[in-house]
Formats: structure tokens, C-alpha cells, sequence
């Protein structure tokens, strides 16, 4: 794993989550992709800091 950027597999193992929700619905949930590349060889990246600062988003408070 680069030390600035995880792929969709590192990011959906760190979420817990399928890479098919990471490719589908990270962007609808707020976590936006880096584009790597054109066309089908465009590889999705996620800057670390992103992806620490939406989970810290995602806390629930109370309870």
C-alpha cells in the first residue's frame, strides 16, 4: 500500500465492505475516488486521510 493512496481492494478491506460496494457506492456515500489512468486501465485509488476522515465522519454519537 502507497503511504497517500489505497486501491478500491485495500480501501473495501479497511471499511469491512465488498470492492463491488467500494466501486458502486463510495462516491454516492460521500468517499471520493482518485482516477489513475483512461480508459479500462484506469485504476480507482483512495487518499488515506479521505478515507480516516469519512469513517471518523460516520460515528454515531449517543447511545
Amino acid at each position: 500500500m502507497n503511504q497517500n493512496f489505497m486501491s478500491a481492494k485495500e480501501t473495501a478491506k479497511f471499511l469491512n465492505m465488498s470492492v463491488p460496494w467500494v466501486y458502486r457506492e463510495a462516491a454516492r456515500a460521500g468517499l471520493a475516488p482518485y482516477r489513475f489512468g483512461s480508459g479500462r486501465n484506469a485504476k480507482l485509488q483512495f487518499k488515506v486521510t479521505d478515507v480516516q476522515a469519512w469513517v471518523n465522519q460516520q460515528r454515531l454519537l449517543g447511545g
